[in-house]
């Protein structure tokens, strides 16, 4: 009888430490999304039917033109009004807040630059 009971503790405590080593490690906490990155200049082309811009600016001192696909979610402003995809037009001074997905670039917000006010011109003093 007490073989049967050593041997009936010995199993539960190999299944208790088994079930132990088995249970899954916790999974590191999930990375935080990357920030978006950003590049502005002037809007060279637009093709509404296919959502896209080209966008040419300057990177390094180096004139380059970046292609950004333009989906529902993204953010299209001109200071606090909301805009839309048929608002963007060639020659617009715009600032794209991107990601990049393969080798596609995602805008999240397209952001169309106001114009600044000139400033006025002084009157002449009178003498």
């Amino acid at each position: 009888m007490k073989k049967i009971i050593v041997l009936v503790s010995l199993l539960t405590l190999v299944v208790f430490v088994f079930g132990a080593i088995a249970q899954p490690k916790p999974s590191p906490a999930a990375a935080p999304a990357p920030a978006p990155m950003k590049f502005s200049g002037t809007i060279a082309k637009v093709d509404e039917m296919g959502k896209m811009i080209d966008v040419k600016g300057k990177v390094k001192k180096e004139e380059k033109t970046m292609t950004f696909a333009i989906d529902d979610m993204a953010k299209i402003t001109k200071g606090k009004a909301e805009m839309k995809m048929a608002d963007l037009k060639e020659g617009t001074m715009v600032s794209v807040e991107y990601k990049k997905e393969g080798d596609k670039m995602i805008a999240t917000a397209v952001k169309l630059s106001t114009p600044k006010a000139k400033p006025k011109a002084k009157a002449a003093p009178k003498e």
